[in-house]
């Protein structure tokens, strides 16, 4: 039996402006110029999501967005301190 393929993660545009800390323009803009993949679903964007990470490492300027105002500002505060509960090993 052949493996299940992994379906396709989409977000809506405000999602991804959102997630990546840029406008819902800037994500428009995207679209429209063929940068990010998207489908079509009554009448709404539907943008997958591998796409638009590919997109938002092109430019340093969008990886600077998505690091200070998007997704990247909570990482640190998801970063798991306690080393009995933690997946690194400890420093030797």
């Amino acid at each position: 039996m052949p493996a299940e393929q992994p379906k396709n993660l989409r977000l809506s545009v405000s999602q991804a402006a959102k997630l990546f800390g840029v406008s819902d323009r800037t994500i428009r803009r995207a679209v429209s110029r063929n940068l990010i993949r998207y489908i079509v679903v009554r009448n709404r964007y539907q943008l997958n999501f591998e796409s638009l990470l590919n997109w938002s490492q092109q430019s340093a300027h969008l990886s600077n967005k998505l690091e200070k105002h998007g997704l990247g500002q909570w990482v640190e505060k998801w970063k798991i301190h306690n080393p009995k509960f933690s997946p690194r090993p400890p420093d030797a």
